[in-house]
């Protein structure tokens, strides 16, 4: 079906505290924060992903996968009128990931 990009708005005027960025894959949405991958929309639906301090942040939240034979994330798109539990999550989430490896430079021919 793919996310609808008023979806994304709306997920990101919530999280406007956050300095998010986000690229389109595949019909849907992948978010960023300090250049990790925090959260996917899929199906117009906010998806977290489930690193241990996610999960502490969010233990009440239900697990589904976000595509048909995926893993389970956080489903989250109902705590999108609670940024007071999303978006300390979200920081959670970014602070137990690594860096983002450095984009090789690409030679001259």
């Amino acid at each position: 079906m793919g996310s609808r990009a008023e979806s994304l708005a709306h997920m990101l005027d919530c999280l406007s505290e956050l300095p998010l960025t986000h690229c389109r894959m595949m019909g849907e949405y992948v978010l960023y924060l300090d250049g990790k991958v925090v959260a996917v929309i899929a199906d117009d639906r906010l998806w977290l992903k489930p690193t241990p301090g996610g999960l502490a942040c969010l233990s009440d939240c239900p697990r589904e996968a976000p595509f048909p034979g995926g893993k389970d994330w956080i489903s989250a798109d109902s705590l999108l009128d609670e940024p007071d539990r999303l978006v300390p999550a979200l920081r959670a989430i970014a602070a137990d990931l690594p860096a983002p490896k450095p984009k090789a430079r690409k030679s001259k021919p």
